[in-house]
């Protein structure tokens, strides 16, 4: 018996259903109960919550946020190998957890979830970055999750939390901190996971605020953060020129130097700059 439930040690379950991670999908497993419960207690109180849970292959982490009183789960795993193992858990948590089997991409998981929901994943390599920006870019705001709970590789999740001036601020880091609080939570060396990723990976917790920090279409700030960010060794009104024949007027006008380049500049004057791509700059 593993120490937070009835069910068999992960290991056990990994041997019984011959499930071996497979690189085309993303995987590293993680085994350490202990761990994955103590990942599911970075997501807060679950008991009054759904929780919506992304490639949980052999159960590690769904086990560890059903022990923590998950009202429900939502499990998407687009591997057919690791169903097995999951109906296992469901058996054990009659009518919690809720399996399906696809592709987390093409699939709307509200539909099969009621609010307040949460996000709690150890996402998938190969798609983790992709799902991310969907979350921190629906239609509409506030978003359909309260807050996400997700591991990735330490480098990535040290770009979601940057500040202006460093290295690893970007893209990720603005899109992320204009709507949302983002930390990382907690650190995991590689042998935490089977099989040993070449990195360390983090758990950042996002919580969604009810409102974007400061005023943007969210398209104009998208495409104005990727122009920039594209070529972050460029002054930006080298890398924005194609965006307005008059881009170093609309800098200046967002408080910016046509001169700066995107690594500098702050979530408040990109929203600015935002802003004047709607208006002629000297309005």
């Amino acid at each position: 018996m593993s120490g937070i439930d009835t069910l068999p040690p992960l290991r056990d379950v990994i041997a019984t259903h011959g499930l071996s991670a497979r690189k085309s999908l993303g995987q590293n497993f993680l085994l350490d109960l202990n761990l994955t419960a103590k990942i599911a207690r970075v997501a807060g109180d679950l008991s009054d919550a759904d929780v919506l849970e992304v490639g949980p292959g052999p159960g590690g982490l769904t086990r560890g946020l059903l022990a923590e009183g998950a009202r429900k789960v939502l499990a998407i795993e687009k591997d057919t190998r690791c169903l097995p193992a999951l109906a296992e858990i469901a058996a054990a948590y009659p009518e919690q957890l809720e399996v399906i089997n696809a592709d987390a991409l093409e699939i709307d998981p509200t539909k099969h979830l009621s609010a307040p929901i949460k996000i709690v994943a150890n996402l998938p390599y190969n798609v983790g970055t992709e799902l991310l920006v969907r979350w921190l870019t629906p239609p509409a705001w506030p978003p359909f999750w309260q807050s996400l709970t997700l591991m990735f590789q330490r480098e990535v999740a040290e770009r979601i939390v940057a500040p202006p001036g460093s290295k690893a601020y970007g893209r990720l880091a603005v899109l992320a901190q204009w709507r949302a609080e983002a930390k990382i939570a907690l650190t995991l060396p590689p042998e935490a996971f089977t099989p040993p990723p070449k990195v360390s990976s983090a758990v950042v917790h996002l919580t969604a605020l009810p409102q974007p920090r400061f005023q943007a279409e969210p398209k104009v700030l998208e495409h104005v953060v990727a122009k920039a960010f594209n070529q972050r060794r460029k002054m930006l009104r080298a890398a924005l020129k194609g965006l307005a024949p008059d881009i170093e007027d609309r800098l200046i006008a967002a408080g910016i130097k046509p001169t700066d380049r995107a690594e500098t500049v702050g979530l408040e004057q990109f929203c600015a700059l935002a802003r004047t791509m709607d208006h002629p700059p000297s309005t």
